[in-house]
């Protein structure tokens, strides 16, 4: 089991935080630990996306009538996708593939 402590920063409650077998396999592998990431989206820092996206994603953060979506290049070969749905009550790390 992946212990996650939610950082203090954090701009909203990402609800119940669940991933994919394909990001569950990575961690056990020890390719990456999600915390980082998490933390960052929490924080509001929504990776690498486009600047209307990130836009999008802090119009949701305020009306809370629209998911949040964050990408993050862990490395060249993985990308990470984590989603917070528009009530708050699932956050979901997922690699694009399986999307």
């Amino acid at each position: 089991m992946l212990l996650i402590i939610l950082p203090t920063n954090t701009r909203f409650s990402p609800g119940r935080i669940v991933m994919t077998h394909g990001v569950d396999a990575l961690v056990r592998e020890g390719r990456f630990h999600p915390n980082t990431y998490l933390d960052r989206h929490l924080a509001g820092d929504w990776g690498d996306l486009s600047d209307a996206d990130r836009q999008h994603n802090d119009r949701a953060l305020q009306s809370r009538d629209d998911r949040m979506f964050s990408s993050y290049q862990v490395a060249p070969d993985l990308m990470l996708w984590i989603i917070t749905e528009w009530d708050r009550s699932v956050t979901t790390l997922l690699l694009p593939k399986e999307y």
